[in-house]
């Protein structure tokens, strides 16, 4: 039965923002991270933001409905909104180019940050 359960933590941990220990453990300190990255603005990330609270801000969802109206339109988009852009990635590669995610993204980082 720990099996069951460890497998569905395992599928379901993506989703729930967790990452694995050894991951964690492997992560560089945040003062590691060298001068020429860029900071990501504090708010909504197209990695780590689940697509259902990016369409249920208005000014969030405007930028998904620029950058990719196909998918903001499509009637099973409620069935992606536990999913993050990137991990939506690997279904509609052919409409989240590394490209389109970097302009959905910079269009992100313009909105105010959430308090």
């Amino acid at each position: 039965m720990k099996k069951v359960y460890l497998l569905a933590l395992t599928m379901a941990a993506p989703v729930m923002g967790l990452t694995p220990m050894a991951a964690q453990a492997s992560a560089p300190a945040a003062d590691s991270v060298p001068a020429s990255t860029p900071a990501q603005a504090p708010g909504y990330s197209v990695e780590e933001t689940a697509l259902g609270a990016m369409l249920d801000d208005p000014a969030a969802k405007a930028v998904l409905a620029k950058h990719i109206p196909a998918i903001v339109g499509s009637d099973q988009i409620q069935m992606a909104r536990g999913m993050t852009l990137k991990q939506l990635q690997q279904y509609a590669g052919d409409m989240l180019s590394e490209a389109k995610m970097a302009d959905i993204q910079a269009d992100l980082n313009k909105l105010p940050a959430k308090k």
